[in-house]
């Protein structure tokens, strides 16, 4: 049975989990299929680049998780929801951010 992205959202999210650390969620971003410049979407990018560098400190902790929810789904839309989870699944717990760190 394959994972959903609701199953792999809900581990994301466990243990107060919020996204990976800047440089992971960075190079999470850079693998995700079909990303391209764009008027259209927030930043210029689709889907819009990880809130890291200077979005990073001021950025609440709901907005980074909606925006890695974001990369899931563009994932599973580009039939890279297996890849993402072994990527994110794939982290050890110190290569996460986590609720009021």
């Amino acid at each position: 049975m394959s994972e959903t992205p609701d199953q792999l959202i809900a581990y994301c999210q466990e243990n107060g989990r919020v996204c990976p650390q800047p440089s992971l969620w960075n190079d999470f971003w850079m693998m995700l299929p079909n990303r391209r410049a764009s008027s259209k979407s927030e930043g210029g990018w689709e889907p819009p680049a990880p809130l890291i560098l200077g979005a990073w400190w001021d950025t609440p902790d709901n907005t980074k998780r909606s925006r890695l929810e974001e990369h899931i789904r563009w994932a599973e839309q580009h039939n890279a929801l297996e890849q993402a989870s072994a990527f994110l699944r794939g982290l050890v717990e110190s290569e996460w951010y986590h609720l009021e760190e």
